[in-house]
Parts: structure tokens; C-alpha cells; sequence
């Protein structure tokens, strides 16, 4: 019952806010406690949204403060270098944008970070998608796929939890799937020119006459506006701050929340040293700050109540009860497939922690490694990152300006294509078997 319960409410949310009937932040709050009343289970509901909210606190912090690190860097023009050698290197070809994002997006996720990744390619190539009138749901695409295979990385979560849950070596889990991971890269690369070149036939390719001179207009407020927020003479202090910064989450030096709360305060007092500027530029950001903060502990109530209710636990028996005698061998396969739609439906941990574990004793009697079916557990996490239930997702839809489901609708398909390539990468350099002979 508690299986059916949780599936239904999983199936529930995401048709509501796909198809726009409510919006993630009602769905999130709404959607859990109705199916928890369904259940019974009002007794102690306040509690588990409470140790849902507590859970996430940490990722509202870090999030409120990085956008709001990031939203001055923005006002300041410290990207705004950047975005001009960007366009006179694509010279306004929709095409090399697209590819350029899928390339550079996995160079920056090699830190196995979404969301500094999301961060820093959001505020490096948004300008320039807005620039050119380009989708925007292109460049979240790329994104979100692009750190998903990255993610995988062994200093990466799913990685460090598929062998911490099976103890196993993290790099003998990673190694064996680089093969892998190239042929998912070469899919990204692909849906990346497959995007472009439908862009390329929407916008043709732009002429871009005053890329050196006058505003790009980046940031909060009117061309006016935003140029009177620019401080060129701060440009190389704004660059060693970010740059020390981005360092000091890489080595993990302190916190991730506490490095973006003191990075802002450096930063708004270098740049907008009197206190009304400061209340200005807090203000210009005040509603991505709150649309991300209020989707994070809005989704504390969702995992509090699906795992305090025990649905997670119920969901991941049932499923496992209805693999068949005759699958043994396959189990490896199964794995892979099954990440997918798992890793999406529920959070890595419940996945790593309370479903690999049962697979790979199973898989045992089949002779399939515990190193065999951590591989194969990886291959879903491009799918991941597009699930309700990643903090981060919330700040790659708040830092693009799109909508959610939008988002959801749009990249399923073509991170379902980058799972599919690590699975078949995995296969065909032999990092975990499609059969095992006994």
C-alpha cells in the first residue's frame, strides 16, 4: 500500500506541474501532505516536514547567497570580457554556442559540484543566449546533462555513495567507465548539434557589429541601469575573488555555505561600498533569491514526508520483489536500466543506500561483482539531475528564468540518450556484463 502510495504521489506531482496545472512550489507543499493523509499517516506529519526542511536548510543557505554572489559579479561587468570574446569566437552561430556550452559545462563539472557548475556556466553563458535571442532551454539542457556525466566522477556523490554502500574502491568503480563516459560526452556533443542546428535555422547566423563597444546589457534593470552598476576598475579584484573562491570550494577550505556568505559580503562591499547601493543590488536579486530559496524548503516537505512515511523504503521492496528468477543474470543490465527512472523517482541516497545494497547480494549468487553493479548504478545520473528531488535543479530553473516543467519536458529525452550511452559505453568495454554465466 505505502509502494502504491508513494508511486502515485511521485506520478501525481510530476503530471501536475508538467502539464502546469500547479506550480512546483504548491505541488511540492500540497501534493505530499494530501498523500500522506491518504495513507493515515497525519500523526507525526509535522515532524517529518520539519526534519525534511532541516535537512535541506543547508542547501536554502548556500543557494540564497551564491545567487546573490553571483547576481553582483553580474552587476559589476565581470563577465561581461568574457561574453564579448565568446561572441566574436561563435561570431553570433547559434551552432558553435550550443556546442561550446556542452564542452565547456564539462570542463567546469569536473569539481563533481551541480551546483557551483550550474553557477558558474549559468552566469557565464545566459548573457550570451540572451544576446543572441536564443532558447534558453538549450543551454539547461546542456547543462544539467553535461554535469551529470561529469557527476560520476569518483570525488563525485554517486560515485562516493555506490561505494561507501557496497565497499568497494571508488576509483576501481570510476576508471573502468572513462570509455563510457567519453561515448555519453560524444552524445551530449551531438544533442548539442542537433539543438544548434535547429537554432541555426530559426535565427540564422547573427551579425554581431558592436561586440567591443557599448552595453551588453547584462544583469538587472534597463541598458541605463545596468550600465550605471558596472565598475570596470574593480574588474581584476572581482576576477582574484571569484577565482580564490571557486579555489576554495574545489579544496573544500571551508563550508560551501559559509565561503558564498563571506564571498558576498567582500563582494558587495568592494563594489557598492554605500550602504544604499548595497540595499539596491540586494533588492534587484531579492526575487531569485526568494524563488529558489522558497522551492528548496518547499522541497524539504516532499522528502520529509516520502522518506518519513516510509514510501521510499516500501517503493524500493516492491520493486525489487518482482524481478524474476530467470533475470539473475542480467542483473548487471537491470541495474543500469533501473537507475534511471530510480535515481529520478527518489533521491541518490535512498537509491545508493537502500536499494544497491540488496541488488549487488543478489547479483552475488549470479557471480556479478559488487564493483560490476556499482558501475552499472551510474549510468541513470544524467536522468537524475533532472529530478524533483535534486536541491540543485531548483537553482539551475531560478538562475535561467524557466519554468520547472518546461525544463523537465525539454531535456528528458536527450538525457535519457547520455544514459543510454554510458550504459552501452559500459557494456562494450566490459565495465559490468549484459549476461554472467554461472
Amino acid at each position: 500500500m505505502l509502494a502504491i502510495l508513494g508511486f502515485s504521489m511521485v506520478i501525481c506531482f510530476m503530471y501536475l506541474i508538467m502539464t502546469k496545472r500547479l506550480s512546483a512550489l504548491i505541488a511540492l507543499i500540497l501534493i505530499p501532505i494530501v498523500f500522506a493523509v491518504i495513507g493515515g499517516h497525519y500523526i507525526g506529519l509535522g515532524a517529518m516536514m520539519l526534519d525534511g526542511i532541516k535537512t535541506l536548510a543547508p542547501t536554502g543557505v548556500m543557494l540564497t547567497f551564491s545567487i546573490l554572489y553571483f547576481g553582483i559579479m553580474i552587476d559589476a561587468g565581470l563577465f561581461d570580457s568574457l561574453v564579448r570574446k565568446i561572441l566574436k569566437l561563435v561570431k553570433g552561430d547559434p551552432l558553435k554556442v550550443l556546442v561550446g556550452t556542452a564542452v565547456l559545462t564539462m570542463l567546469v563539472s569536473l569539481d563533481g559540484d551541480s551546483s557551483t557548475t550550474y553557477m558558474i556556466a549559468c552566469a557565464a553563458f545566459l548573457p550570451l543566449y540572451q544576446r543572441l535571442g536564443m532558447n534558453i532551454l538549450g543551454m539547461t539542457c546542456l547543462i544539467s546533462i553535461a554535469s551529470g556525466i561529469m557527476n560520476i566522477t569518483p570525488w563525485g556523490g554517486p560515485t562516493a555513495r555506490a561505494a561507501a554502500a557496497l565497499h568497494v574502491d571508488a576509483l576501481e568503480i570510476f576508471v573502468p567507465m572513462i570509455p563510457a563516459m567519453l561515448i555519453s560526452a560524444a552524445c551530449l556533443v551531438f544533442t548539442a548539434i542537433v539543438l544548434g542546428r535547429r537554432e541555426r535555422a530559426r535565427l540564422g547566423v547573427i551579425e554581431l557589429e558592436s561586440v567591443d563597444e557599448g552595453s551588453l546589457a547584462l544583469g538587472h534593470g534597463s541598458v541605463e541601469e545596468c550600465d550605471n552598476n558596472r565598475r570596470p576598475k574593480m574588474f581584476w579584484a572581482n576576477l582574484l575573488l571569484t577565482l580564490a573562491l571557486i579555489a576554495c570550494l574545489v579544496v573544500g577550505a571551508m563550508p560551501i555555505q559559509v565561503l558564498f556568505m563571506v564571498g558576498f559580503a567582500i563582494a558587495i562591499v568592494l563594489n557598492y561600498p554605500k550602504i544604499e547601493q548595497q540595499r539596491e543590488r540586494i533588492a534587484a536579486h531579492a526575487a531569485n533569491v526568494l524563488a529558489v530559496t522558497a522551492l528548496i524548503f518547499a522541497a524539504g516537505i516532499f522528502t520529509g514526508i516520502l522518506a518519513g512515511t516510509g514510501m521510499v523504503d516500501a517503493m524500493a521492496k516492491s520493486l525489487l520483489n518482482v524481478i524474476p528468477e530467470s533475470f539473475g543474470p542480467y542483473l548487471a543490465l537491470f541495474t543500469a536500466l533501473i537507475s534511471m527512472p530510480f535515481t529520478f523517482f527518489m533521491s541518490n541516497d535512498a537509491f545508493y543506500f537502500g536499494i544497491l545494497p540488496v541488488i549487488a547480494h543478489t547479483a552475488a549468487q549470479y557471480g556479478i561483482s559488487p564493483l560490476e553493479i556499482a558501475r552499472a548504478s551510474i549510468v541513470g545520473q544524467p536522468v537524475h539531475l533532472l529530478s524533483p528531488l535534486v536541491p540543485a535543479l531548483y537553482l539551475l530553473v531560478a538562475l535561467a528564468k524557466v519554468d520547472l516543467g518546461d525544463h523537465q519536458r525539454f531535456a528528458l529525452k536527450w538525457a535519457i540518450l547520455a544514459s543510454l550511452g554510458l550504459l552501452a559505453g559500459g557494456l562494450l568495454f566490459g565495465a559490468f556484463p549484459l549476461y554472467q554465466h554461472r
